[in-house]
């Protein structure tokens, strides 16, 4: 778009930055919020301040929270002794909506990805065993991407889990090879885990 102010510009930019949203698409949601009234861009403005002021992980699983502890960790109906493991918290919104696991839920950040200098200390593995000591896990059902990162991150998860003598799984291949959780639907993901395997 030529001739375009450099305020709203700078706001385009902005958006263009985020997963998925090309410039043009960019362009277009700054003429959106432009043509909102004050109020409703305020709104915006304020949900995106209270995201970065109220948000954070949560100290048993890595999950985002609201509070120290995320609501799923803190609801004593869940399976306290089974864990599934996934790559980011945007993972658990499918697994959870399949309603296909009742456990709880532990987070590594990312996998392993030395080319993006992503390597086993910046992932959440340790937290994971020093969990599963303390609160005598039985299984650990590992729900790593189907992508060579996310292979490679669950064996590394389950070799490191090993000495602790819990039961490790991995789900089944319903998810296909180089896809992400995030966009799986939800009878697949509920014959993933249904179908799992011992790692």
């Amino acid at each position: 778009m030529s001739g375009i102010p450099p305020t709203l510009q700078t706001l385009a930019d902005q958006l263009a930055k985020l997963p998925g949203i090309g410039k043009k698409s960019a362009q277009r949601m700054a003429i959106h919020i432009l043509k909102q009234s004050t109020d409703q861009a305020n709104l915006l403005a304020q949900a995106i301040l209270d995201v970065k002021a109220k948000l954070q992980l949560c100290s048993s699983c890595f999950n985002i929270s609201e509070g120290e502890r995320c609501a799923i960790c803190s609801d004593t109906r869940r399976d306290q002794q089974m864990i599934c493991v996934v790559e980011q918290a945007t993972d658990i919104l499918p697994l959870e909506k399949s309603q296909a696991f009742s456990g709880l839920y532990h987070v590594l950040g990312g996998v392993l990805a030395p080319l993006d200098r992503q390597n086993e200390s910046d992932l959440h593995i340790e937290e994971l065993v020093h969990r599963i000591r303390r609160d005598q896990v039985r299984e650990v059902i590992i729900a790593t991407n189907p992508t060579s990162e996310g292979e490679t991150t669950a064996l590394l998860v389950a070799q490191r889990l090993k000495p602790t003598g819990v039961k490790v799984t991995r789900i089944a291949r319903g998810v296909p090879v180089g896809s992400e959780l995030e966009f799986a639907d939800e009878a697949t993901l509920t014959r993933a885990l249904q179908g799992r395997g011992e790692l």
